[in-house]
């Protein structure tokens, strides 16, 4: 989501956008993967479990961001900043609803932190986007 905002930025075509959700659906998840993977693996922990781990993890991360990858598809261009930003929030929101609810938090908070988290890092992704259009 935050990629989309500093593309926007920059004034990015739709293909260039999608380009850069399917290099973040499939590349930075990968990464991600294994980083959660060898975290798992240093905590002894049981090893169907920590390949049953890894691969959810993957699945359910290249499905999420498939999701923008399918919204920056079917939507003009002109909203497709605004839909994502609405559709991550919407997200967002919803897995810390359901995760606070299993850790047995009161999920408001929880769901107030990762938004305040969220903004700063579309605010980052922007101001980025912004100097790389401004340097270039």
């Amino acid at each position: 989501m935050a990629l989309i905002s500093g593309l926007s930025a920059a004034n990015a075509t739709k293909p260039v956008i999608i380009s850069a959700l399917l290099i973040a659906a499939f590349a930075d998840n990968l990464t991600d993967t294994l980083s959660v993977h060898v975290f798992q693996e240093s905590e002894h922990l049981d090893k169907k479990a920590v390949l049953a781990g890894t691969v959810t993890n993957f699945f359910a991360r290249l499905l999420l961001g498939s999701s923008f990858v399918l919204l920056a598809g079917l939507l003009p261009l002109a909203y497709i900043t605004k839909a994502a930003l609405i559709w991550g929030i919407l997200l967002l929101s919803t897995l810390t609803y359901f995760v606070a609810r299993e850790r047995k938090v009161k999920p408001l908070p929880e769901i107030l932190i990762h938004l305040a988290v969220t903004i700063v890092v579309i605010s980052a992704s922007m101001m980025i986007g912004h100097w790389i259009n401004a340097v270039l």
